[in-house]
């Protein structure tokens, strides 16, 4: 009897202490989960590198992103290699090439029949987040879904809804499609329905940045899962057009300075109509009046948003997290504004294509860094992913590399060149594809008669890319050539059997 009640006790005391190692377990995790970085990813639409003060090179006040650029590091080859909103979108969340996750062009109602959106199948940056532990929110333009073309309408609807079994697992949900309205937005609210938008009277970038700062918060303990670390993307759409709604007081700084004195660049010219470029459907020609009317308020725009970042920041601060908080800066392309005597994006020159990357860790990343590695958007998502060590789940099809031991401990082999791409609407072998090497531009374009054209520019000794420099090097130009085709075929690019079939019969 004496025996049994032993036996009872101690298998109770074995018990409680299963129960005491199992509650242990738990804290350790919860504890771990708490000290795994967080993310905060922002991505304002349209902002060119040269557009941050800290660069030197256009005159706009951004004296958060330069004091953030100071706390970390700055990589001056970001590369969009698809300078347009949906392709490079696309490229962030799913690590993969435009016509591996078909998102060939922009998503709207003209390319809903060619399925130009986010793929529901391909597992995304979102997805393996969540399935590490995070909490991941997504706040602002999403752009990667093409509505369906409405009965009786023919002008092209550019919004869109977005379902949340679409969303890849982003749990915090306040975001929209591609509405341009900066001044008066609204958006689509966690489980709101598509006909329940919140409408807001206020900048869109200071309205959302007091989201993010509550989200930061997290005051009622229900934005977020306070247990869990966080990834947040941002994508505010200022300084994207219409570069009209903007704040007066972000506009005083530069209302009174001539052109002059605000399009320093040396390749500007407002008055080309670039009919050299008239081949190239995404070129936009013959719009520089905007860059004579809009260039301030550009300017102004970047300085808004750069005010509206500063905020966040502060808010993480705030709440003690700054230090194991990622924080990178950069955009999805940037912005012609009257360069070349173009406007907007979508070509291969470096207004359009080479973006800001300013990213800060105080745990791992040193202050006052600059880096010249190129990067390119594929490989965001698997360098992020690597550098939060969050590794379960990745996908082992992706294009882009990870980068992470470079960024981190200037270690690994780096990237020799970032691809260059324009592909019309549901046709993944058409346009143009070139490569941005550290120090040269080289791009093939095939029109839509199978015309080709070179281009070719040193961008260290001709910075400003004036001079087209096919057959004067023709050494240089096979070697770049070879590099190309190289990462054609590497990428399994379906372009590059036309291409060569096309000069198989000349």
């Amino acid at each position: 009897m004496k025996f049994t009640i032993n036996l009872i006790v101690t298998g109770a005391v074995f018990i409680i202490l299963l129960g005491c190692l199992g509650s242990a377990k738990k804290a350790t995790e919860v504890s771990l989960k708490t000290e795994m970085p967080n993310l905060l990813f922002i991505f304002p639409d349209q902002l060119r590198n040269s557009a941050i003060g800290i660069n030197n090179q256009d005159p706009v006040n951004t004296p958060n992103l330069d004091q953030l650029a100071r706390e970390g590091m700055i990589i001056s080859n970001a590369i969009s290699s698809y300078p347009l909103c949906s392709p490079y979108r696309g490229m962030l969340m799913t690590g993969k090439l435009p016509y591996h996750n078909n998102v060939l062009t922009n998503s709207n109602s003209n390319r809903f029949k060619y399925n130009n959106s986010w793929q529901k199948d391909d597992i995304s940056f979102s997805d393996v987040l969540v399935k590490n532990g995070y909490d991941a929110g997504y706040i602002g333009k999403l752009h990667l879904t093409s509505p369906a073309p409405m009965m009786g309408k023919d002008s092209t609807i550019w919004d869109a809804y977005t379902p949340k079994d679409q969303r890849h697992g982003f749990n915090f949900w306040y975001s929209y499609g591609a509405a341009d309205v900066h001044n008066e937005p609204y958006y689509w609210v966690n489980d709101a329905k598509e006909d329940e938008l919140t409408y807001v009277n206020e900048w869109s970038a200071k309205h959302e940045a007091d989201v993010i700062i509550d989200y930061i918060k997290n005051p009622s303990e229900n934005t977020r899962s306070s247990d869990k670390p966080f990834a947040l993307f941002w994508s505010v759409n200022p300084p994207h057009p219409p570069y009209q709604y903007v704040p007066e007081k972000y506009v005083e700084a530069y209302k009174d300075k001539s052109l002059e004195e605000l399009l320093v660049r040396g390749n500007v010219d407002l008055d080309s109509d670039a009919k050299n470029l008239a081949f190239h459907n995404g070129a936009t020609r013959k719009r520089t009046n905007l860059a004579k009317e809009h260039v301030h308020n550009y300017f102004a725009m970047v300085t808004g948003v750069d005010e509206q970042i500063g905020r966040v920041l502060k808010a993480l601060e705030e709440k003690g997290l700054n230090k194991n908080t990622i924080v990178i800066i950069t955009s999805d392309h940037g912005e012609m504004m009257g360069s070349h005597g173009l406007m907007s994006k979508n070509i291969w020159y470096e207004e359009a294509m080479n973006v800001p990357f300013i990213i800060r860790w105080p745990e791992k990343i040193k202050p006052n860094q600059k880096s010249d590695l190129l990067i390119s958007p594929t490989d965001l998502m698997p360098t992020i992913l690597n550098m939060l060590g969050t590794r379960k789940g990745i996908p082992t099809n992706l294009d882009g590399e990870d980068l992470s031991s470079l960024i981190l401990k200037n270690q690994g082999t780096e990237p020799t060149s970032v691809m260059y791409y324009f592909i019309e609407e549901g046709q993944p072998a058409s346009g143009h594809r070139g490569i941005r090497t550290k120090t040269h531009t080289y791009v093939i374009t095939l029109d839509s008669q199978n015309v080709e054209r070179i281009m070719m520019y040193d961008n260290v000794a001709d910075p400003y890319q004036m001079t087209n420099m096919t057959g004067k090097d023709a050494k240089l130009e096979k070697i770049l050539h070879n590099q190309l085709l190289q990462k054609l075929t590497e990428k399994k690019d379906p372009w590059l059997k036309r291409y060569l079939d096309l000069n198989k019969s000349k």
